[in-house]
């Protein structure tokens, strides 16, 4: 069963508030330890969510346009664009962005997708624990298992992988 967008949007801005928490007492050098994102530091992932938080259908369309059409180059531009020079003001700036509701020309789900995979590609470095709602993460998983890998999914890798829900127990 699908969540409905208010479900969506209420996992969404709890989790960037959970974050944004865990994130407030990191001292300086946990902001430029790398990610599991690579070549990115924590600090760089944040921006990037700040960026994602900020940029609605228009905005997506414009940093596509301005990247000629390469994703990777547009995600890179909004890190710069995001990134403050200090990582307080950062963390501040996607803080006070938290409860925004924009979303490229995409799954509502993609929203679940960037809070909880980014989450822990900042979090397992640092040795932070995650705690994710089950309805959140099996929101964010089905969208994953139907969406191609070259739309940033995993639909082919796990084709004929059975996925077991190892806390419910429900597959």
């Amino acid at each position: 069963m699908s969540l409905t967008k208010a479900e969506v949007w209420t996992l969404v801005h709890a989790e960037r508030d959970r974050l944004g928490e865990d994130l407030s007492e990191l001292e300086r050098p946990q902001w430029q330890a790398p990610s599991l994102c690579r070549g990115w530091s924590v600090h760089d992932v944040l921006a990037h969510l700040l960026d994602t938080a900020r940029t609605g259908k228009l905005g997506f369309a414009a940093s596509m346009v301005r990247a000629k059409g390469d994703f990777d180059r547009a995600n890179e531009n909004g890190v710069r664009r995001s990134r403050h020079d200090q990582p307080e003001q950062t963390l501040a700036a996607f803080r006070a962005a938290s409860h925004l509701e924009r979303i490229p020309p995409a799954h509502r789900a993609t929203r679940l997708v960037e809070a909880i995979v980014h989450g822990e590609d900042i979090r397992r470095p640092l040795g932070i624990t995650g705690n994710y709602p089950r309805a959140g993460v099996h929101e964010a998983m089905a969208y994953q298992l139907r969406t191609p890998t070259s739309f940033g999914g995993g639909r082919e890798r796990a084709d004929g992988v059975r996925l077991i829900d190892a806390g419910s127990g429900v597959s």
